[in-house]
């Protein structure tokens, strides 16, 4: 059963979420306050993690415990659900590594969707690596079942929806990838700035391993291509 921790200081929305996602098969747990929820992240994760942004007395709680969890694991899903829906907001959470920022004007059944999508590609990286799963492109190694990617042998950590626009990009060096495709790729639905969030983050982490990396070129108008 996977385990799933809803951080929300709003009673009423904080049950309501939780008496779904428990009637759909989940091991559920609800915190009212970052500290608390913070404690229980270091004592054993969840699997799948939904946060909303300001927590009772801290106006920016979410973007810290954000922080705090994305440090603490680099591929465990993090959900933002919040009723805060400014693309600063948005750009400023998947920037530090959510997976997805969704509105509180979500559908139950959309959000059910989202967090299954979520888990269907996150459980590929407990699946054996087999020969065929390899992808390489000179410094480049991507092994999918595991979600791993590798740069001159060193791993790059990535979130799960940072690697499959990597994995999307690199699959067709040469060919441009439209905002539009990576989201489907990524099985995700954001705006523009979202996806060059996104982009720019998986830049800055490739750079960290080699100041030279250039391979992510942006096409003005088209979208990304692979370039190496």
């Amino acid at each position: 059963m996977k385990k799933i921790v809803i951080v929300e200081d709003e009673k009423a929305i904080r049950e309501n979420y939780l008496d779904v996602l428990k009637k759909h098969g989940y091991d559920v747990q609800g915190y009212d306050n970052r500290p608390d929820a913070q404690a229980a992240f270091s004592e054993q994760l969840p699997d799948l993690a939904i946060i909303d942004i300001g927590l009772q007395n801290e106006i920016d709680g979410g973007f810290t415990l954000c922080q705090a969890l994305r440090a603490m694991s680099p591929t465990i899903p993090i959900i933002f659900l919040t009723a805060r829906d400014s693309d600063f907001d948005t750009v400023c959470g998947l920037r530090m590594g959510a997976d997805d920022y969704l509105t509180k004007d979500i559908s139950l059944p959309h959000l059910i969707a989202r967090i299954a999508a979520l888990f269907r590609r996150s459980d590929l990286m407990t699946t054996p690596t087999e020969q065929d799963t390899l992808l390489v492109r000179g410094p480049l190694t991507i092994d999918k079942n595991k979600m791993q990617i590798f740069w001159n042998n060193q791993r790059i950590e990535l979130t799960v929806t940072e690697f499959w626009m990597v994995y999307a990009l690199a699959k067709r060096p040469g060919h441009v990838k439209s905002r539009y495709d990576l989201m489907d790729d990524a099985q995700v639905v954001v705006d523009d700035s979202t996806i060059t969030s996104h982009i720019k983050r998986i830049r800055k982490k490739f750079i960290q391993f080699d100041a030279s990396f250039d391979c992510i070129n942006t096409v003005y108008g088209m979208g990304y291509r692979w370039g190496a």
